[in-house]
């Protein structure tokens, strides 16, 4: 059973930072890649970021690329995505995931464990 716990939501203004967290079970970690997928009010969840184990490629939504940062810290089975110049329009839950299927890193159906999300809101 994979476990995925995200922490660090919160209220911020426009500008300011965050960093979320995902702790995960030791299994997530041999799976190939995880990601970070948001999903604001009244909106489908997107994919935000990712991240593949080997050899540590990453990869963005354009509506991040350049302020917001995906990495790993595998001694503590822990991902992170600090993110930077938050604006209001990234206010949405944040969820981690683990990519256990085949396919394009950035659709949500080629991953199959989900956390339970944290809040970020952004205010103007």
């Amino acid at each position: 059973q994979v476990q995925l716990v995200e922490s660090g939501g919160g209220l911020v203004q426009a500008g300011d930072s965050l960093r979320l967290s995902c702790v995960t079970s030791g299994r997530a970690f041999s799976s190939a890649a995880m990601g970070w997928f948001r999903q604001a009010p009244g909106k489908g969840r997107e994919f935000v970021a990712a991240i593949v184990w080997t050899p540590g490629s990453t990869y963005y939504a354009d509506s991040v690329k350049g302020r917001f940062t995906i990495s790993r810290d595998n001694a503590k089975n822990t991902v992170y995505l600090q993110m930077n110049s938050l604006k209001p329009e990234d206010t949405a839950v944040y969820y981690c995931s683990v990519k256990n299927r085949p396919g394009n890193i950035d659709r949500q159906s080629n991953y199959g464990y989900w956390g339970q999300g944290t809040q970020v809101t952004v205010s103007s």
